[in-house]
């Protein structure tokens, strides 16, 4: 079953300020970072939104969940299942657990885990955890992100959340490196793979090798100046996904300029040939 979702990466102009956490490396520790944005429509309205619109399932940035209290992760548990969709992952869009930094690495481990709880509490089945900001090239940073994604999967899977990782920052931005983590962990450890995150003449072939291990797409078209994808590039990422024999959300994720909802229709209609639900 092929079915559509939306990451509210695609909407990140409209539903509110942004919180960041960054790293102080003078002070060794975690700080917020408030991005202004307008509210147009609220996170708890979000699910009924999108499931009025055909879609079956979402994902949150961790950005988008300003309030962390008990009390509204249940509105937010409650929200999803008022709306009959799944809070399939919830996006922890920060943190390199493969830093050659102990200090940094352990408290981003920690980060990350307190992800998982909130994760937990509000009913997402996944946390999606970033492998790491170091070279690609890097082995030793590698076997790094391989023990503290195991370290995760372990807490996780005590809260009934899955962890997955994705091809999405440096370390993961070889095929062969996200495969490395999947073999190192297991079928403790799921994966994202995103169409924008690899890049070169050898894009293709490197989506063809992880897609097939997937559970989650990210269909991050390529988009002009004025919010318009290059549709042949886009084609060619979904005839990847439809030859690997992928079941599961296409999560469109649209970053481009002007009216977010407009952007992200102009993808779900190329997305849409695709979907089996």
């Amino acid at each position: 079953m092929i079915y559509l979702s939306l990451t509210t990466w695609s909407l990140h102009r409209n539903l509110g300020p942004l919180h960041w956490t960054r790293w102080d490396e003078l002070k060794g520790e975690h700080f917020l970072d408030i991005q202004d944005q307008p509210e147009t429509i609220s996170l708890l309205e979000l699910p009924r939104e999108l499931a009025a619109k055909g879609y079956s399932a979402l994902e949150i940035g961790h950005f988008h969940i300003r309030d962390t209290s008990d009390d509204y992760l249940q509105k937010l548990r409650h929200a999803f299942e008022s709306a009959g969709i799944p809070f399939y992952t919830l996006l922890a869009d920060y943190g390199d657990i493969s830093s050659s930094d102990e200090a940094r690495r352990s408290a981003d481990i920690e980060w990350v885990k307190q992800w998982i709880d909130i994760a937990s509490k509000a009913g997402a089945e996944r946390v999606r955890v970033i492998a790491g900001d170091t070279d690609a090239s890097d082995t030793a940073a590698l076997q790094r992100s391989a023990d503290a994604l195991r370290i995760l999967c372990d807490y996780a899977a005590s809260r009934n959340v899955r962890v997955i990782t994705e091809n999405f920052r440096p370390l993961s931005y070889t095929a062969d490196n996200c495969l490395s983590l999947l073999e190192s962990c297991g079928d403790r450890l799921g994966l994202t793979s995103d169409f924008g995150n690899f890049k070169g003449d050898d894009k293709f072939q490197e989506l063809a090798k992880i897609v097939p291990h997937s559970e989650s797409i990210h269909a991050k078209a390529i988009t002009s100046a004025e919010g318009f994808p290059n549709v042949a590039e886009f084609t060619q990422c979904m005839e990847v996904v439809k030859k690997s024999g992928y079941q599961g959300p296409i999560t469109i994720v649209y970053d481009g300029p002007n009216d977010m909802w407009a952007g992200i229709e102009r993808v779900k209609v190329l997305v849409k040939p695709y979907l089996t639900v």
